[in-house]
Protein backbone atom coordinates (compact mmCIF):
# COMPACT_ATOMS: atom_id res chain seq x y z
CA UNK A 1 0.00 0.00 0.00
CA UNK A 2 2.81 2.27 0.27
CA UNK A 3 3.69 4.71 -2.83
CA UNK A 4 6.41 7.42 -2.92
CA UNK A 5 4.32 10.36 -2.28
CA UNK A 6 4.07 12.55 0.24
CA UNK A 7 2.35 11.00 2.77
CA UNK A 8 0.50 14.08 4.90
CA UNK A 9 -0.07 11.66 7.91
CA UNK A 10 3.10 10.36 8.03
CA UNK A 11 4.41 13.51 8.08
CA UNK A 12 2.29 14.93 10.52
CA UNK A 13 2.77 12.25 12.77
CA UNK A 14 6.92 12.48 12.31
CA UNK A 15 6.04 16.11 13.40
CA UNK A 16 3.89 15.58 16.01
CA UNK A 17 6.39 12.96 17.59
CA UNK A 18 9.13 15.31 17.33
CA UNK A 19 7.40 18.72 19.13
CA UNK A 20 6.06 15.88 21.51
CA UNK A 21 9.41 14.86 22.65
CA UNK A 22 10.75 18.35 23.48
CA UNK A 23 7.67 18.79 25.29
CA UNK A 24 8.01 15.68 27.47
CA UNK A 25 11.67 16.39 28.29
CA UNK A 26 9.96 19.75 29.35
CA UNK A 27 7.58 17.91 31.51
CA UNK A 28 10.52 15.84 32.53
CA UNK A 29 13.04 19.08 33.44
CA UNK A 30 9.75 20.12 36.13
CA UNK A 31 10.11 16.43 37.19
CA UNK A 32 6.81 15.32 35.90
CA UNK A 33 8.00 11.56 35.19
CA UNK A 34 4.56 9.65 35.31
CA UNK A 35 2.70 11.54 32.95
CA UNK A 36 5.61 12.62 30.72
CA UNK A 37 6.50 8.79 30.28
CA UNK A 38 3.00 7.99 29.85
CA UNK A 39 2.42 10.39 26.93
CA UNK A 40 6.03 10.16 25.58
CA UNK A 41 5.09 6.43 24.84
CA UNK A 42 1.57 6.81 23.34
CA UNK A 43 2.36 9.97 21.36
CA UNK A 44 5.13 8.65 19.60
CA UNK A 45 3.20 4.99 18.99
CA UNK A 46 0.83 7.13 16.83
CA UNK A 47 3.43 7.57 14.18
CA UNK A 48 5.16 4.47 14.69
CA UNK A 49 2.01 2.60 13.67
CA UNK A 50 1.17 5.21 11.31
CA UNK A 51 4.67 4.24 9.71
CA UNK A 52 4.17 0.75 9.91
CA UNK A 53 0.73 0.87 8.16
CA UNK A 54 2.21 2.20 4.92
CA UNK A 55 4.09 -1.10 4.79
CA UNK A 56 0.79 -3.45 5.56
CA UNK A 57 0.04 -6.77 4.04
CA UNK A 58 -3.36 -6.23 3.19
CA UNK A 59 -6.61 -3.51 3.40
CA UNK A 60 -7.51 -5.15 6.79
CA UNK A 61 -3.65 -5.35 7.96
CA UNK A 62 -3.97 -1.53 7.42
CA UNK A 63 -6.89 -0.46 8.77
CA UNK A 64 -5.85 -2.44 11.84
CA UNK A 65 -2.66 -0.69 12.25
CA UNK A 66 -4.73 2.58 11.57
CA UNK A 67 -6.57 1.85 14.29
CA UNK A 68 -4.26 1.34 16.82
CA UNK A 69 -2.85 4.81 15.88
CA UNK A 70 -6.11 6.11 16.26
CA UNK A 71 -6.06 4.64 19.73
CA UNK A 72 -2.42 5.94 21.06
CA UNK A 73 -3.77 9.27 19.64
CA UNK A 74 -7.07 8.98 22.24
CA UNK A 75 -4.69 7.81 25.16
CA UNK A 76 -2.44 11.00 24.39
CA UNK A 77 -5.30 13.87 24.16
CA UNK A 78 -6.24 12.23 27.80
CA UNK A 79 -2.94 13.02 28.95
CA UNK A 80 -2.87 16.47 27.28
CA UNK A 81 -6.12 16.69 28.75
CA UNK A 82 -4.54 16.35 32.04
CA UNK A 83 -1.89 18.49 31.78
CA UNK A 84 -4.12 21.49 30.15
CA UNK A 85 -6.35 21.11 33.43
CA UNK A 86 -3.74 20.70 35.70
CA UNK A 87 -2.24 24.01 37.65
CA UNK A 88 1.04 22.44 38.16
CA UNK A 89 1.89 20.94 34.82
CA UNK A 90 3.26 23.28 31.50
CA UNK A 91 0.52 22.89 28.43
CA UNK A 92 0.97 23.36 25.02
CA UNK A 93 -2.20 24.53 23.45
CA UNK A 94 -0.53 23.70 19.77
CA UNK A 95 0.83 20.11 20.49
CA UNK A 96 -3.16 19.52 21.26
CA UNK A 97 -4.55 21.21 18.56
CA UNK A 98 -1.90 18.87 16.15
CA UNK A 99 -3.29 15.94 18.12
CA UNK A 100 -6.95 16.56 17.05
CA UNK A 101 -6.32 17.08 13.44
CA UNK A 102 -4.34 13.96 13.36
CA UNK A 103 -7.07 12.08 14.82
CA UNK A 104 -9.70 13.81 12.24
CA UNK A 105 -7.44 12.68 9.60
CA UNK A 106 -6.89 8.85 11.11
CA UNK A 107 -10.93 9.01 11.04
CA UNK A 108 -11.40 9.97 7.81
CA UNK A 109 -8.40 7.47 6.35
CA UNK A 110 -10.33 4.37 8.72
CA UNK A 111 -13.20 5.15 7.42
CA UNK A 112 -12.55 5.82 3.60
CA UNK A 113 -10.43 2.27 4.01
CA UNK A 114 -13.50 0.48 5.09
CA UNK A 115 -15.18 1.01 1.83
Amino acid sequence: MRNDRENIIVVKSVNFSLALITYCEVLEQERKFVIGKQLLRSGTSIGANIFEAQNAESRNDFIHKMKIAAKEASESLYWLLLCEKSQSYPYDKQLKNNLEEIIKILSRIIASSKR
